[in-house]
């Protein structure tokens, strides 16, 4: 039997096609971005927090290159980006998954002009990348609190004692 491939693949952006796949979307739309290395609980309740700003979640992930030069540790990412584009896509709160290779998700928030940024507790509002562009277009900027305390470094830390 040929199976058809998940219909969450089709939410996957490469970024030279994100002007056209933003076009597509309902307002208001929502950008945030991260590593997103193993998904955990933590990451689960920001998305959906993340969702209900607005109409349409844009998650921007780091490549592979990217995570390396955050200085996580030599062996991060624990999954290669096609793998955690691929789970991001198949969360009912994502519309839109995309990457970025540079150190910052600066270009791909210019691109997607959103109405709310968003990151979380851990960043203020007036660190977070994009703020000054998207607060002069009229957006906001949210920092949403942690609500459970969950970090992958933690998760790895755990498992590395095991």
């Amino acid at each position: 039997m040929n199976y058809p491939p998940p219909g969450f693949e089709a939410k996957i952006c490469a970024p030279a096609e994100l002007v056209e796949r933003i076009a597509a979307l309902p307002r208001p739309l929502v950008f945030t971005n991260g590593c997103f290395d193993i998904l955990h609980r933590g990451h689960v309740t920001y998305l959906a927090q993340a969702s209900a700003l607005g109409v349409s979640l844009v998650v921007a992930l780091n490549s592979d290159a990217s995570v390396k030069r955050l200085g996580k540790g030599d062996d991060r990412p624990v999954n290669a980006l096609a793998d955690r584009l691929a789970v991001m896509a198949s969360l009912a709160s994502v519309a839109l998954v995309t990457w970025f290779d540079e150190d910052t998700p600066i270009k791909a928030i210019r691109v997607c002009r959103p109405d709310r940024l968003v990151k979380g507790g851990d960043w203020p509002t007036e660190r977070i990348v994009g703020a000054t562009e998207v607060l002069a277009s009229g957006g906001q900027v949210h920092s949403i609190p942690f609500r459970h305390e969950r970090s992958t470094s933690a998760l790895l830390e755990k498992i590395r004692r095991l």
